[in-house]
């Protein structure tokens, strides 16, 4: 089973080979309030213009937004959009290398959208292109490019747009040169004749392709699934990963069982893009050793994280990690802190919100039923509950060379996994004075085994307008009840 946790913080060793199609994409985006006196259309006041690396571009974009490294192979013409293009990569060469091929007999594809953001609704598109294959001088340059590229990479994306840079002779170089190193390749197909792709790794249609590709209809989940299967014949690929919007997507690898996985429930804002996502983010978990499954898994959650944004998006690995790993794994890296100087940077954050802030302390050595009831009243009478956590070392001073039973960071992991907490703060002093004093909370919180004038840092608490809460204790419950009760019966 692929390890999402431990394995997503490996992409920085990845690099990918994408080739293909390369577009601008520019969007203007303002208020529709009228319509034209000069004729029957919409009136757009503009406010603000976006331009964007798009089509193949875009697919390398997600892979290095991902944090992997890309080799980019396409081609511009000899124009404006097209030097815009090479400026705009260059300034990402850290994490693109990108080989673009001059074609002067051709313009540099551009796409100019037109969308009312009080509808968000797209009211026209411009386009700027020329389809025709390339030369075959252009041809020879861009098969030199990625051959010599694929040895380093350890996945391919071809990014087929259909506007000519995906020769046939491209495309057969590159399969069979990947296939030889066994080197894993990803096809963002394009049209309606998938035989061209023949041998390649994954082929992605939507549903919409995939029954032009097959003429098959491909409306519900049993005729994707039929359909899937002859694409995987037609093709020799080892799988086809079909996306189908809003119902998710369905896996079909050779022999075995068709996987569907649903959609996120997210508010969709723009699916521009949203294929680019899906096969950066495949090829790169195949790069890294995921399964097909794994990798498939990936990439809905990737697509789910950029259709939520506006324009041609990416998504970053920290955004997948959010959208794949459940928020107890991540809530460590989240909430732990050792260094008061973050501290007092959350603090700030929260108080610029006009957040109430509370705050309570203790061991925390074997979690118990108290501990959860405290943490919850504490939780309930504040915005933000910061848990101050001794030291193992203080925990030592206070308990005994036999304690703790966990160390500062698993006790830290726990608390931080509770959704009743919002910061866990390692102390090393005796006492959370200090801490209290940092803090400087609007809220106290103690367990009842505490008088009210024996909690620390009361009188710092209420000599700002604060208050101190002591909670009832759970009958029968304590850490070091349950810990002599555990020796006790190892010793019978």
């Amino acid at each position: 089973m692929f390890n999402f946790e431990k394995r997503l913080t490996d992409i920085g060793g990845q690099t990918i080979l994408c080739i293909g199609d390369l577009m601008l994409d520019e969007f203007i985006y303002g208020d529709v309030s009228r319509i034209s006196p000069e004729a029957a259309a919409p009136v757009i006041a503009v406010n603000r213009e976006e331009m964007m690396i798009g089509a193949a571009g875009n697919v390398a974009r997600n892979i290095a937004a991902l944090g992997a490294r890309c080799v980019f192979v396409s081609i511009v013409g000899a124009d404006a959009a097209g030097q815009l293009l090479k400026t705009e990569l260059a300034k990402q060469n850290r994490s693109i290398e990108s080989h673009l091929v001059v074609d002067r007999s051709r313009p540099t594809t551009r796409k100019l959208r037109f969308v009312s953001e009080h509808f968000s609704t797209h009211l026209l598109r411009a386009d700027w292109e020329e389809v025709k294959s390339v030369r075959p001088q252009i041809e020879k340059i861009i098969i030199r490019h990625a051959l010599a590229a694929l040895p380093k990479v350890g996945a391919v994306v071809l990014s087929d747009y259909a506007k000519g840079v995906l020769t046939p002779a491209v495309v057969r170089a590159v399969i069979e040169r990947a296939s030889q190193l066994k080197k894993p390749v990803v096809i963002g197909p394009k049209g309606n004749n998938y035989s061209g792709y023949r041998g390649a790794t994954v082929v992605t249609p939507n549903r919409k392709e995939l029954s032009e590709a097959t003429q098959l209809p491909a409306k519900t989940r049993e005729q994707v699934m039929i359909a899937a299967e002859r694409l995987m014949r037609t093709v020799r690929s080892k799988a086809v990963l079909v996306t189908m919007s809003e119902d998710g997507m369905l896996l079909h690898v050779r022999r075995r069982a068709p996987i569907h996985v649903p959609a996120f429930s997210v508010k969709v804002r723009d699916v521009s893009g949203a294929g680019d996502t899906v096969v950066a983010t495949l090829a790169t978990l195949l790069a890294l050793g995921a399964d097909y499954e794994a990798a498939m898994r990936a990439a809905n959650a990737a697509a789910s994280v950029v259709i939520g944004k506006r324009g041609t998006a990416t998504v970053s690995a920290a955004e997948l990690r959010a959208r794949i790993l459940p928020s107890a794994t991540l809530a460590p890296e989240e909430k732990v802190v050792f260094d008061w100087r973050e501290l007092d940077e959350r603090l700030a954050e929260w108080r610029s919100q006009d957040l109430r802030i509370g705050f309570t302390n203790g061991v925390f050595d074997l979690l118990h039923p108290g501990h959860i009831k405290v943490l919850a009243q504490a939780r309930a009478a504040c915005d933000r509950l910061v848990v101050g956590l001794n030291s193992d070392a203080s925990v030592r001073r206070l308990k005994g060379n036999g304690r703790p039973i966990q160390g500062e960071h698993a006790r830290a992991e726990v608390l931080a996994g509770l959704e009743a907490v919002d910061l866990v703060v390692v102390f090393e002093q005796d006492t959370p004075l200090e801490l209290i004093r940092r803090v400087r909370p609007s809220v106290l919180v103690k367990g009842g085994d505490y008088r009210r004038d024996q909690v620390v840092g009361r009188d710092v608490v209420e000599a700002q307008g604060g208050e101190v809460i002591v909670v009832d204790l759970v009958p029968g419950f304590s850490t070091t009840r349950i810990v002599a009760r555990s020796r006790a019966r190892k010793r019978r």
